[in-house]
């Protein structure tokens, strides 16, 4: 079962340079719109497709320069003994380093024995298919792969549309399934010809006066028709070959009515099926036409599971289902940079695959907030609909996401924005400041160009608040906290905190006279933090307390604490 072990694209499209060494299982191609992911995935079909010709444009070249002609390499390995022939393909053998990833022009010991197939269209727009090696272009020699050759490699294309896929046309799944063809053309030529003559009788019995009409004109004209013209059925269109050759189900309904998501999900079976003989794959929007539980089952399908792949599948996803089903190790970001596009391994850390489990979203995304907790992304969800409200565009809107880091130390979050930035997000952390990071874990993250927002130094979210916001605002804030956790377990946390010099009625008295002091906005931070026993500690509770008491008082706020939000905003903000 041959294997894509690199792809060469030049001037193709979005793209004007991409060379990637992709998976030989699943290759998930993920980005933002417009970044070349469903390019690549023409590309591969452009170049190992069974086509004799394609037609061509202006606007299939990058940025329509003609100048420069469109290549696509397509480099195989895993090659059948008759791709191997040194007699016949000996000049265009070449070698790959799985290890390292690099393309060899020879073959040579340690390394896979492959073969380039390449695809050019020029400024003529006529395309080109030829075996490709450095050293037969310096000796000027060409070479095809023969029409059996091709028809073998060709990928199978799962798209919206799978009907040809359910009929036994050429190149359909079906046809790959086993050795079986059908040998029926005397017959089917039989049935062509009896359609036309059961129509024609039928139909010349309801048309007896137009066809005396034309048979008088061709008559005074001297045109031959005969005694009496008949009306059957175009030979051209009643010719009947085997993609006429059909599934149906037990009630002879044509299995092309199903819905689209059936379809879909039965052709990625039958391509399993047949991995052996057609064992490339390419699916464009993976989740089209298909609720959660069958995109999971189509992805079953296709071997995404497996612990030994059936398939090579190139597929593209906006669906964050999708990627929770998928490993780190099968998914991969297409960015541009520089001029060059690039399809990044995600790779299987801890920190990717707890992010594709708990936000998967994330990867969709083109900025990201990595949250210590969900109090934090509720804080920031909260501020953005606010903002949102007084005529701001969305965080969402600009293509952004939160990630939850699930508490405890800053260090998971550091780390998942690590991991993330590598990957070509923007990445803002949002972390407390009463733990400390672990040694080299922040400056690692500033090193690939992250963002950090967190309070001063000892600080939480709840203290910020607390010490930040107007009277009127903290008188809000225990109004929120009683209608969440109750009078009883307000007042029990401020006695702990306090060693019971202190409860809320006191502070609810002392407010009357003197406000909230320095001392008693600090005992309610503390207070209002206790683990287990928070007063705000979800995201709907922050989110609405950002919304509807945080941010309309940030113009009475401390002035430090507004340029903590100040940096939210412009991240936020930003397109």
């Amino acid at each position: 079962m041959a294997r894509i072990r690199q792809l060469s694209i030049n001037n193709f499209r979005a793209i004007r340079e991409l060379d990637w060494n992709p998976a030989p299982g699943i290759n998930c191609l993920i980005g933002p719109g417009d970044s070349g992911k469903s390019s690549i995935l023409d590309a591969i079909d452009l170049c190992l497709g069974a086509r004799r010709s394609i037609s061509f444009g202006d606007m299939d070249f990058h940025a329509m320069n003609v100048d420069i002609p469109i290549t696509i390499s397509v480099t195989l390995g895993n090659l059948s003994p008759s791709l191997m022939d040194i007699d016949v393909y000996g000049d265009f053998l070449r070698g790959f380093n799985p290890a390292t990833g690099v393309l060899e022009d020879e073959p040579g010991v340690g390394l896979e024995t492959v073969i380039t197939l390449r695809l050019q269209v020029g400024a003529d727009l006529e395309p080109s298919w030829t075996l490709y090696s450095y050293r037969a272009a310096q000796q000027q020699l060409e070479r095809s792969l023969p029409w059996k050759e091709r028809t073998a490699l060709a990928p199978a294309r799962i798209g919206g549309f799978t009907n040809s896929n359910l009929s036994w046309s050429r190149g359909s799944v079906l046809n790959r399934l086993t050795d079986e063809r059908v040998e029926l053309g005397a017959e089917l030529a039989r049935a062509a010809r009896q359609a036309r003559e059961n129509f024609g009788n039928q139909a010349t019995q309801h048309l007896t006066d137009t066809l005396g009409v034309v048979q008088r004109t061709a008559q005074q004209l001297g045109i031959p028709v005969g005694a009496m013209p008949k009306a059957l059925l175009d030979a051209h269109s009643v010719s009947i070959g085997e993609g006429a050759i059909a599934l149906h189900n037990e009630a002879g309904i044509p299995l092309r009515s199903l819905g689209t998501g059936s379809s879909r999900l039965l052709v990625a079976g039958l391509q399993r099926a047949a991995a052996t003989v057609a064992p490339v794959a390419l699916v464009d929007e993976v989740e089209h036409g298909l609720e959660p539980h069958r995109l999971m089952r189509f992805l079953d399908s296709l071997g995404a599971k497996d612990a030994t792949v059936p398939l090579q599948v190139f597929m593209t996803t906006h669906s964050p289902v999708a990627l929770r089903e998928l490993s780190g190790s099968q998914l991969f970001v297409v960015r541009a940079h520089a001029g060059r596009h690039y399809a990044l391994p995600a790779g299987s850390s801890d920190e990717v695959q707890s992010t594709l489990r708990a936000d998967p979203e994330v990867f969709l995304a083109k900025s990201v907030i990595v949250c210590e907790g969900a109090s934090e992304v509720g804080f920031v969800r909260g501020l953005d609909q606010m903002w949102t409200t007084l005529g701001a565009t969305s965080f969402l809107a600009h293509g952004g996401s939160y990630a939850n880091a699930g508490g405890g130390s800053p260090d998971n979050s550091l780390k998942r924005g690590t991991a993330l930035r590598k990957l070509g997000y923007r990445v803002l952390v949002f972390v407390d400041a009463d733990k400390p990071a672990a040694e080299g874990v922040m400056e690692a993250f500033l090193a690939v160009g992250g963002e950090i927002l967190t309070w001063r130094e000892g600080l939480t979210l709840e203290d910020e608040i607390f010490r930040s916001l107007s009277e009127t605002a903290l008188d809000a804030l225990l109004v929120k906290a009683e209608e969440v956790v109750g009078a009883d377990l307000m007042d029990e946390n401020i006695r702990t905190r306090s060693n019971g010099q202190a409860t809320l009625a006191s502070i609810r008295a002392a407010r009357l006279v003197s406000g909230y002091p320095r001392a008693t906005r600090e005992l309610l931070g503390s207070a209002s933090r206790i683990r287990n026993k928070g007063w705000f500690k979800s995201l709907t509770t922050y989110q609405e307390m950002a919304k509807n008491i945080i941010g309309p008082d940030l113009a009475n706020a401390d002035p430090d604490f507004r340029a903590k939000v100040d940096q939210l905003w412009i991240f936020t903000s930003a397109p």
